[in-house]
């Protein structure tokens, strides 16, 4: 089981991603602000923290900045509906470890998981073409 943290302002993808990665047996918190989600994240120190790069309080960029601040080395996958060049870019430099682009799916999501885990001997459940899990 990973420790979840899911840092975004729409409330359709917190849900989402609380209701596929709780049926998997992860722990999943979420925050629905930047600087919650950092409050969050210093209190709970999740394995992964999946995190909207546009906010309206904290900007994702600013926030995986102090997330790094606090810990370099927890996994930071970043999702946006708006990639720039220039966005990722900074992005990279500040360490995140993974995109998702907005719409993506639970295959890709798997993936990502399975990909940012891969190091710290926990595996999430790999992710199947048709969107489903298996154990």
């Amino acid at each position: 089981m990973l420790r979840i943290l899911v840092i975004d302002d729409e409330d359709s993808i917190r849900r989402l991603l609380k209701t596929v990665l709780t049926r998997k047996g992860h722990d999943v918190l979420l925050a629905e602000s930047g600087q919650k989600g950092i409050d969050l994240f210093e209190r709970t120190r999740p394995l992964v923290t999946v995190l909207d790069l546009h906010m309206p309080d904290v900007n994702g960029l600013e926030v995986l900045a102090r997330l790094r601040t606090i810990d370099p080395h927890a996994a930071v996958i970043i999702l946006t509906g708006y990639p720039t060049d220039e966005k990722l870019a900074l992005a990279r430099t500040l360490g995140v470890n993974e995109f998702l682009k907005k719409g993506f799916s639970l295959f890709e999501l798997g993936e990502a998981l399975k990909r940012v885990t891969a190091g710290t001997g926990m595996h999430p459940v790999p992710a199947l073409g048709n969107g489903t899990w298996n154990r």
